[in-house]
């Protein structure tokens, strides 16, 4: 199980696809949905609401 890089919360499939999909498939750096939001200077909700438009989309990081 992977953790936040920066708070060491364990993370969920999504929170990795999501940091895969944002910061690139061969990152290292994984981190949980708040402290990826900080990272991006974005919101919690609109990150959730990226996470429901990929899986709609097709994803494959998402399944």
């Amino acid at each position: 199980m992977k953790s936040c890089t920066n708070c060491s919360k364990n993370l969920e499939k999504d929170e990795i696809a999501l940091c895969k999909k944002l910061l690139g498939k061969k990152t290292k750096q994984f981190l949980c949905i708040e402290c990826l939001g900080d990272y991006l200077n974005t919101d919690k909700e609109l990150l959730l609401q990226k996470i429901e438009q990929f899986k709609e989309e097709g994803c494959t990081l998402f399944m």
